[in-house]
């Protein structure tokens, strides 16, 4: 396959080890990422085409902006968390055409947060999808999958990292049947589609009032970005870790603090009890509750009071 002349698009971390795969199994004659954010900060699949000297196309319309995408002539376009969407002039142009890489098992979860939304919905599994590109979101047919197990330790920076990789090695395990003609698409049904949206201060709002199931897995599921958080004496108070504890306090109210222990932060749910155990106070860095708790002056005063 070293011969083969590859477009890579993407930008974020999680694109950082496909490419690296194309780059030793291809030949990555472009890659595409999205303009510069964030105070000019580059992505990190920019700095790669920056270190290996790849030409380099940052469009901020790729809809109206691509011909010198296609000036490069490439035998297959390959995206992976690009960030925008890609137009018909593009899916059409290459022989091979347009392939996209998505982190969930299609036609479940489609949208800009998979991993999260995955973790904050309670999935036990979750994987990578390889399919061909039409002009809707993540509604192309699907060549291959793999599934993976959602553990109940993990969060989303966790999982992610392990897809990241799997995607990578099903991409390049895939390629040559892609380039054989050896695939056989599958439609994806409709009406089995759900959807990621990107995710929003409200969600990272935690909702006490919910079981504790729930919040522990909203809570690990915006681990370590963007962070849950709730609201403790008109501070906002992040919440990076936390278990399921096995209190029960019937006269209490959601979201009361209701016990302090060793490791953290007992707060009244739904139906029981959510222990924070990795928190940060606005202003204050990170840290282990355990260590919040002894920098106060007297911690029992937390009792009873509300996380809203």
């Amino acid at each position: 396959m070293k011969n083969l002349k590859v477009i890579f698009m993407g930008t974020p971390s999680f694109s950082v080890p496909v490419l690296d795969g194309l780059i030793e199994a291809c030949t990555v004659i472009g890659i595409v990422s999205q303009p510069d954010r964030n105070g000019n900060k580059i992505s990190p699949v920019k700095e790669i085409s920056l270190a290996k000297n790849i030409p380099l196309f940052q469009p901020e319309n790729i809809k109206t902006d691509y011909q010198d995408i296609l000036r490069l002539n490439p035998d297959i376009i390959i995206t992976c968390a690009y960030g925008q969407i890609i137009p018909k002039q593009i899916l059409v142009a290459p022989r091979f055409g347009c392939v996209n890489i998505h982190a969930s098992l299609l036609p479940k979860y489609r949208g800009g947060a998979p991993i999260h939304r995955a973790i904050m919905n309670g999935e036990s599994k979750t994987g990578i999808t390889i399919m061909l590109m039409n002009e809707r979101m993540d509604a192309g047919s699907i060549i291959r999958q793999k599934e993976e197990a959602i553990l109940s330790s993990d969060n989303v920076g966790i999982l992610h990292d392990r897809l990241s990789i799997l995607s990578r090695n099903l991409l390049i395990s895939t390629l040559p049947d892609i380039i054989s003609g050896n695939i056989d698409p599958i439609k994806q049904n409709e009406a089995e589609a759900t959807f990621a949206s990107i995710i929003t201060r409200e969600d990272e709002h935690i909702n006490f009032s919910k079981t504790t199931r729930e919040v522990y897995n909203n809570i690990r599921g915006l681990n370590p970005w963007p962070g849950a958080y709730c609201v403790l004496e008109n501070k906002v108070l992040k919440v990076w870790n936390s278990r399921i504890g096995d209190g029960i306090f019937l006269n209490s109210f959601e979201g009361e603090i209701v016990n302090l222990y060793e490791d953290g932060i007992g707060v009244k749910t739904l139906n029981g009890e959510i222990v924070l155990t990795e928190v940060q106070l606005e202003g204050h860095k990170r840290m282990n509750a355990k260590d919040f708790l002894n920098g106060l002056k007297n911690k029992e005063l937390l009792k009873g009071k509300i996380c809203d």
